[in-house]
């Protein structure tokens, strides 16, 4: 058996219990023995080797102890030493005080000779100092008097400084404020030097584009030797902070500056503000013209490939100048590029500028031999996903609130039946104002997002599409039911606005073909096949596939199931409203003398007069199979109107029945096509009622029933029931023959027929 690792790389053995179950396998013990001997000196091998290891460097480390303690006590026998000499030397020379004292005496007198030499000179060297900036002003480029200006001002600086530091140290220092006086001019002269280094420095770039080495040169020198002195200044304070005592006792450590002047990093940020208004004016330009923005990069490289190729040989080595600027640079674009993205008011098209600029950035870098991993921070933080998201959003949220403004407008035009909000195309048929926009929005969204140059990122806006769209086929067909529903309750005849309800009904079933009306003979495409062609140029083969065509699918069955919708509502608007006192009149005493068919079929030829011509031409066929459906629906579901009594050997209902039907036909057959393919037939479903109504009792009754239901299997036993409730001679047993054939047929079960809907 093999052990099993560790994750620390011991070896796990398995558990005796887990291997000794049976009595047989106490044969394998013998195996078991020598293999767990075999692990257990592999394990001890191990063990040695590692606490041999462990020795190596605990003894190691006891050595370098060792020496270090022994560094340690020779540095300690040698200053011992060195401070025996010093006491046996003052010792053994006779009047050693007095030497020494004396010395002091001449050191003082020397100084003080010195000072009152440089405090009687310093007007006239200063004065010589505003000489050389002067004739400098004249000459900023070149400045020919840098260096001997900076060695004068140099020598005042550090006089003052020691002068001043000798007054503090004075038991009187009421001189202090006027030696400060005597040395004010000096600052003046500081800062207009100051100027002049400032200027040359915000102008390195242009110093060595336009080959003048030599002031670059000498700008180099003044600030490497103020770096040197601060340098000094920072070890003297080190030395003074943790050896004060012995500082004082070396006149070196106190000869010099005093203070840090810091010119190297004044040269640094003479470097980022030279910078910072290039970035400013490339903004400008990235915010007035997006696709410019390589094109206003382009100083950007340019200064690196000077510093790179003309600034290296002239400054320090220590200093490494191209390092130091692409390290300043990259921060900076950094900056720039994070303030940009992080910017409320950016527009999302900026976005994918930047994120697609940001790869030329680093290839362009690694012409001037910075590998991306050399350049740190990223300069965008690794955020591209994250800002391909957010732009994909911004275009997806664009999406939702434009179709909610759009949907909103059709709502209240719906709604408060707004008389101008309907529009009409070439052709005169009803149209909404808002569809065309509404198209032309999704097709510019759609273009905006190929900018992306990623699919992932299309496919997920066109999801946010196809979502809206068919949010848009579920919102409508709810405010269409919500506003039907009040004119089909009761009194709802009263309302007013119905003839506007009903153009918008026409107006949005004509929009629901203008989406899929593809024109094969003139190659002229519906709206939704535009925009699979459209997308198709932009997602994955694979998604278009998977994904988008069966939606696209969905959403065209929509559109035609939500046409057909809006004209099955405008029909039962027209029966709910223009029927109303009819309907309730059918199969009773009434119905006998009276043309109620006639009155619908005139109602109905006035509809279809009045709104043919709006009406996409290929819905035509369907609204008149809505009216012959809804009109057969209602007609054979009267038999539970009031009232209704069919005297089988007293009323001549059977040639009433007949005349309705022919007054039907007499009207559909004005549309052929409808008539002999699909009402013609329906309408057979009377003769099955009258069937029922002539059918004698018994036997051939029931039969009559088991023929129509095997040939309509969907037909309802309670419609039967009212039927046979409505025959003169009806008796119960007429109902308990009919359930139990009923009861024993079985019929195969098909497509809906119209008897699904007749209750």
């Amino acid at each position: 058996m093999a052990p099993v690792g560790n994750a620390d790389g011991s070896v796990a053995m398995p558990r005796l219990d887990d291997i000794l179950r049976h009595p047989e396998d106490l044969d394998k013990i013998t195996t078991l023995k020598s293999e767990y001997l075999r692990k257990k000196a592999a394990v001890d091998s191990h063990l040695r080797e590692g606490l041999r290891d462990q020795l190596e460097t605990v003894q190691r480390s006891i050595t370098a102890l060792t020496e270090g303690q022994r560094q340690v006590s020779k540095t300690k026998d040698e200053l011992q030493g060195i401070d025996k000499l010093c006491a046996e030397s003052q010792s053994s020379v006779d009047e050693f005080s007095q030497i020494d004292k004396l010395a002091k005496v001449q050191r003082n007198f020397e100084a003080t000779l010195a000072m009152k030499k440089g405090l009687e000179n310093f007007s006239t060297n200063l004065a010589e100092v505003e000489n050389l900036l002067q004739e400098d002003d004249d000459d900023l480029e070149n400045q020919p008097n840098l260096l001997r200006a900076h060695m004068q001002i140099s020598r005042l600086r550090d006089f003052r400084d020691e002068a001043m530091d000798q007054i503090r140290k004075a038991t009187d220092t009421g001189d202090e404020v006027t030696l400060r006086e005597y040395f004010q001019g000096l600052d003046s002269v500081i800062d207009w030097f100051d100027d002049h280094l400032g200027t040359a420095c915000m102008n390195i770039i242009p110093l060595v584009q336009s080959d003048n080495p030599s002031m670059v040169v000498r700008l180099a020198v003044v600030v490497m030797t103020e770096e040197k002195k601060d340098d000094t200044v920072r070890a003297l304070q080190e030395a003074q902070k943790d050896h004060q005592d012995l500082a004082g006792r070396f006149k070196s450590m106190n000869v010099g500056p005093k203070t840090i002047r810091g010119y190297k990093e004044k040269f640094l940020q003479a470097v980022e503000f030279y910078a910072q208004s290039q970035f400013e004016h490339t903004k400008e330009q990235f915010l007035g013209d997006p696709d410019s923005l390589d094109k206003s990069f382009r100083w950007y490289f340019n200064d690196l490939f000077t510093v790179q190729q003309g600034m290296q040989s002239l400054m320090p080595k220590k200093w490494n100048i191209y390092k130091t600027y692409t390290d300043i640079y990259h921060r900076m674009m950094h900056d720039f590029m994070i303030g940009l993205i992080d910017d409320p008011e950016l527009p999302p098209d900026n976005l994918l500028v930047i994120v697609h600029w940001c790869e030329k950035y680093y290839k362009k870098m690694n012409k001037l031999g910075w590998k991306e991993a050399d350049l740190q921070p990223n300069i965008l933080d690794n955020r591209e996903g994250e800002i391909i998201r957010q732009w994909q959003d911004i275009i997806i949220n664009a999406v939702e609130e434009w179709m909610d403004r759009i949907m909103d407008t059709d709502k209240r035009g719906f709604v408060d039946r707004v008389p101008d909000s309907l529009d009409t195309n070439t052709e005169g048929y009803f149209r909404t104002r808002t569809l065309p926009d509404m198209w032309r929005m999704l097709h510019e969204q759609l273009s905006a997002s190929g900018a992306s140059s990623r699919s992932d990122v299309v496919e997920g806006i066109v999801d946010a599409m196809l979502h809206v769209l068919k949010g848009r086929q579920t919102t409508w067909q709810n405010l269409i039911d919500e506003e039907c529903a009040k004119y089909k309750a009761p009194g709802g005849d009263q309302l007013d606005g119905l003839q506007l309800l009903q153009d918008w009904l026409i107006a949005v079933a004509n929009d629901q073909i203008a989406c899929i009306d593809d024109n094969i003979d003139t190659g002229q495409l519906g709206y939704l096949s535009r925009f699979r062609l459209e997308m198709a140029a932009q997602v994955d083969p694979k998604y278009m596939v998977s994904r988008a065509l069966p939606e696209l699918e969905a959403l065209r069955d929509g559109y035609v199931d939500l046409s057909t919708y809006c004209l099955s509502q405008f029909v039962q608007l027209v029966f709910a409203v223009d029927f109303r006192s009819t309907i309730p009149e059918f199969f009773t005493q009434k119905w006998y003398g009276d043309f109620a068919i006639k009155r619908i079929t005139s109602t109905f030829e006035d509809y279809m007069n009045d709104y043919s011509p709006v009406l996409h031409s290929s819905l035509t066929d369907i609204l008149v199979e809505e009216l012959s459906d809804e009109l057969l629906i209602n007609y054979l579901s009267s038999v539970r109107n009031r009232g209704v009594k069919f005297r089988r050997h007293a009323d001549p209902y059977t040639d009433k029945f007949k005349d309705d039907v022919l007054t039907v036909f007499a009207f559909f057959q004005r549309y052929p096509d409808s008539f002999a393919s699909t009402i013609k037939q329906k309408w057979r479903l009377v003769d099955w009622l009258v069937r029922l109504l002539e059918a004698e009792k018994g036997a051939p009754l029931v039969l009559v029933y088991e023929s129509f239901k095997t040939e309509y299997w969907d037909l309802q036993l309670s419609w039967v029931e009212a039927v046979l409730r409505t025959r003169d001679d009806f008796e119960r047993s007429m109902v308990s023959a009919i359930k139990a054939k009923a009861a024993e047929l079985s019929v195969e079960r098909g497509l809906e027929t119209l008897l699904s809907r007749v209750r």
